[in-house]
């Protein structure tokens, strides 16, 4: 007599279809970072305007434009965030026999997921941007070090044109007696010379009293100047040119700050945006549940 096998069924308890609505997704994410976009062109043309080439107290200062970019961040996140999120809410498929907490989690991450292909989508032009800004840095920084190395005639970056102060070292005075004479291949040599004297000095944290003195004789000799009026032209040029670094040093210490503090400002408003698209998505999803479909009879 056959004996029956009985076999184990269980009951499907997943869904047919994922849970996340990509589509959904990446369109949140596309008005998302195009809003961003837009509203980042709009900021910059406030911030610009913001900045005035006049007098502190006639205009904006930097400090409150620092605010100001940072308050149109959050505002910008807030803005572009809520939308994509909730356009993703509003578009994502109806989950049919789900629990009402699965539903809300479910959007919330929709709207997380559709704010972070937008941040990515707007990130990556940002970093393209600033590749090219830093491949401009490169480039300079390669020039100053050339500049050092090579010495007469190289434009030392943040020093400034270093052949302009070694001209200043050697302005004859025409009315001296053969101040343009022979010996031009000379007193071009002697030029080059100082001139690389000039820039390893200048960038250098002290310039060498040598060095100093080595000037002086040189300028003394070319230009017909006595040995003191030599030397006080030497200091002004010397002075000048560390004064040049110094501001030039200043602006790239300005420079680092502000980047540090538009870094945290990013960052807190990426929150905020995070924050919102969960929130509108949400919104949005619950909104497309609720609505209910009115059939009109003739």
């Amino acid at each position: 007599m056959a004996q029956s096998i009985p076999v184990a069924t269980t009951a499907a308890n997943e869904a047919p279809v994922s849970a996340v609505t990509w589509s959904a997704v990446f369109a949140g994410g596309v008005v998302a970072a195009a809003v961003s976009i837009i509203l980042l062109l709009l900021g910059s043309s406030f911030g610009f305007a913001a900045i005035s080439p006049w007098p502190e107290g006639t205009g904006g200062t930097i400090a409150a434009f620092g605010v100001g970019a940072a308050i149109w961040l959050v505002v910008v996140q807030w803005v572009a965030s809520g939308l994509g999120g909730y356009v993703t809410g509003r578009l994502r498929t109806k989950w049919v026999g789900v629990h009402t907490d699965e539903v809300f989690f479910r959007d919330t991450a929709h709207g997380f997921l559709a704010w972070a292909v937008g941040t990515l989508f707007v990130a990556a032009l940002i970093v393209m941007s600033i590749a090219g800004v830093a491949r401009t840095a490169v480039d300079a920084a390669a020039t100053v070090a050339a500049g050092a190395a090579e010495g007469a005639g190289a434009a030392a970056g943040g020093l400034a044109d270093n052949a302009y102060f070694t001209d200043r070292l050697f302005r004859v005075d025409p009315a001296a007696p053969g101040a343009f004479g022979a010996g031009a291949d000379d007193g071009a040599a002697r030029v080059a010379e100082a001139g690389r004297i000039l820039a390893r000095g200048v960038l250098a944290d002290e310039f060498p009293e040598d060095d100093r003195v080595y000037l002086v004789d040189l300028v003394a000799d070319q230009t017909g100047l006595p040995a003191n009026e030599a030397e006080v032209r030497v200091n002004e040029v010397i002075a000048g040119a560390q004064e040049v670094k110094a501001e030039a040093a200043q602006v790239a210490e300005d420079a680092a700050d502000a980047a540090a503090s538009l870094a945290i400002y990013t960052f807190l408003s990426l929150l905020v945006g995070a924050f919102i698209a969960c929130v509108a998505a949400a919104l949005g999803g619950r909104q497309r549940d609720d609505v209910e479909v009115v059939t009109v009879r003739a």
